[in-house]
């Protein structure tokens, strides 16, 4: 394995972007009230560099974005070979019990990584330059993306709790809306690591103690994103993304550990039973998420660098930042998942539908059925527990959307093959559920060899209702058409449909068909499966219910979803007259509007 060791700070990974002409630093002055994200998502659509903001108004400090929106980026972020240890990890206990001499020798290049894992304790850190109490919070930089959003919320804190109960800790990223200056929201979501810890902590009548860095090593960051399981330490896999011991600073003064090479390091608790309204805020769905009571945070003391700098993110339609992280974070622990799931060959989350709300898998079946215990093991494992619909099969390349899609129709039996279950948990920001994190999940199973032949093309005679077709892959047609609830069960009814196993019906078909990315983000954030699946003459069997082709899937907005997201006039106009002022070398502007999705 390779020794190479990541950026220790946010700063040593600023100088590798510089000098790998992945950082474009704007002097003109700029406001983070809504044109930072503006000039963020505008650079991002068009594939560009890491930006690094100078003069922030209102602000003594400086703010960085666009860290990890590429695999350029990503790949100057960690130290080591962290998908070669993972590898190598899972093959040391798969092989090595039980041990022999010969085991133990041919896992000795496994050895030394293991010493330079977890934390190390250091009496100081740069973070510890300066000690502020009461804390200043208003003086931190911290933007606001949308122009509904609630207000302006960091983006990127690190959320460091531990279990009153058995001291383990928790790293997490948790938006949090800043309220005044000594106290924010603490959004934590439903399956969350601190958002158990607190709900133990409110048990016991207690305040948690919660300490948030804002930079540090990029390793950190991504760690604290991972969905490890509830008590695996994310600040481990931090420090296997470093390629060595995360370097921690003791004070008297805090509960916790200090991240010795942050930028700030905000110290403060959460009381028991008290909550405030956090949002509305644009979210990594591509919508708005409303405004619920969260927990609040109450900041006691500020420690921080004498100029330190401030680690923002934009989150909207895809691509952004977190498309990236996402998807870097499967590659890396996907030799994870037969190991944990002895039946799963391979699961890959949709990053373009925001991750919970598409996965696909692809499973052993080595008696009948043995396919639906894995998509169990899956839909009870962690943050995997939020899918919200689930497609699996037994081969193929997961990354292939359409293929796996058409895999699946080519092979699926609806009348057995189909699960929905309702009444179930959904992520909390997905708002296609009845409720706030409440709502159903699918499974749709396509196992064996095909049983059909797929139709490709549009039949020529659909009529009234439908008002236009478009094949997206065999077997699957995407329509439009007029009409209210009752919809989707005449569109069922249409006998040229029949021999089609999927059709998604969408209030922006030419969109939705533009590419691959559009579909998946306009068609599964925007339904439920309890709710929005439909055919013909469904029929009860022995209390499963039994559906026959075509499956409708309703993929409309509708009324109670929350709206799009999209910058503001006002806001566009200042930044399309701004652009040589930020960029007077030059820089492309993409399109904020589309990000990465295809026009129609």
């Amino acid at each position: 394995m390779t020794s190479r060791v990541g950026p220790q700070s946010l700063r040593e990974y600023l100088q590798r972007l510089r000098a790998a002409g992945e950082l474009c630093e704007v002097t003109a002055e700029v406001d983070p009230d809504l044109e930072i994200a503006e000039i963020h998502r505008r650079v991002i659509a068009a594939d560009g560099p890491a930006l690094w903001f100078r003069h922030v108004r209102g602000s003594p400090y400086s703010v960085v974005t666009n860290l990890f929106g590429s695999s350029r980026r990503l790949a100057l972020a960690f130290g080591g070979d962290p998908e070669s240890f993972v590898k190598d990890a899972v093959g040391f206990v798969q092989d090595f019990f039980p041990p022999t001499p010969g085991k133990l020798w041919a896992a000795r290049s496994f050895a030394p990584w293991l010493f330079r894992l977890g934390r190390k304790r250091v009496r100081r850190g740069p973070v510890m330059e300066v000690v502020e109490s009461p804390p200043r919070l208003d003086q931190i930089p911290v933007t606001k993306s949308w122009i509904e959003d609630g207000g302006a919320f960091m983006t990127l804190p690190l959320v460091y709790t531990e279990d009153p109960d058995h001291g383990t800790g928790n790293l997490g990223i948790y938006r949090m809306q800043r309220y005044d200056r000594e106290s924010t929201g603490m959004h934590w979501q439903i399956g969350k690591g601190g958002g158990f810890h607190h709900y133990r902590a409110e048990q016991r009548g207690e305040a948690l103690p919660v300490t948030v860095f804002l930079g540090g090593p990029p390793a950190a960051l991504v760690g604290a994103l991972a969905p490890l399981p509830e008590n695996v330490p994310e600040l481990l896999l931090a420090s296997v993304l470093l390629g060595k011991r995360l370097a921690m600073a003791k004070t008297s003064e805090s509960p916790h550990h200090l991240l010795a090479s942050a930028e700030w390091c905000l110290s403060g608790e959460v009381r028991p039973g008290e909550r405030k309204p956090e949002g509305p805020f644009g979210d990594h769905y591509g919508y708005y998420s409303l405004i619920h009571d969260f927990p609040v945070f109450h900041c006691r003391r500020v420690y921080r660098r004498k100029d330190p700098i401030y680690p923002a993110t934009v989150v909207g339609k895809p691509r952004q930042e977190d498309f990236y992280l996402g998807d870097a974070l499967q590659d890396l622990l996907r030799p994870l998942f037969p190991l944990v799931m002895p039946g799963v060959c391979d699961l890959w989350s949709y990053g373009e539908t925001g991750y919970h709300s598409l996965a696909g898998a692809i499973v052993r079946e080595r008696y009948k059925r043995e396919a639906m215990a894995s998509a169990f093991r899956i839909l009870g494992e962690g943050q995997l527990s939020l899918t919200k619909f689930l497609l699996v099969t037994d081969g193929g390349d997961l990354r292939d959307f359409r293929g796996v899609l058409e895999r699946v129709l080519a092979r699926t039996r609806l009348e057995t093959d189909l699960y929905v279950f309702s009444n179930l948990s959904m992520d909390t920001l997905d708002y296609a559920g009845p409720r706030l994190n409440e709502g159903s999940k699918g499974v749709l199973l396509g196992i064996g060899e095909p049983i059909r032949e797929l139709p490709r093309e549009v039949p020529s005679n659909l009529g009234s209702p439908v008002t236009g077709a478009t094949v997206f892959c065999p077997g699957c047609l995407v329509v439009e058409g007029d009409g209210g609830e009752d919809l989707p069960q005449a569109i069922a009814r249409i006998p040229e449909l029949e021999s089609w196993p999927l059709v998604v019906l969408s209030n922006e078909r030419k969109r939705s068909t533009a590419s691959v990315m559009n579909f998946l983000w306009s068609t599964f954030t925007r339904f439920d499966p309890a709710r929005d699946l439909h055919s013909a003459s469904p029929r009860v069997e022995s209390n499963h219910i039994v559906r026959s082709m075509p499956l409708v899937l309703d993929a409309r907005m509708k009324s109670s979803y929350p709206d799009e997201l999209f910058c503001d006039d006002v806001t566009a106009r200042t930044v399309d007259s701004r652009w040589r002022e930020y960029f007077p070398g030059g820089q492309e502007m993409g399109d904020s509007h589309q990000g990465h999705l295809a026009s129609s």
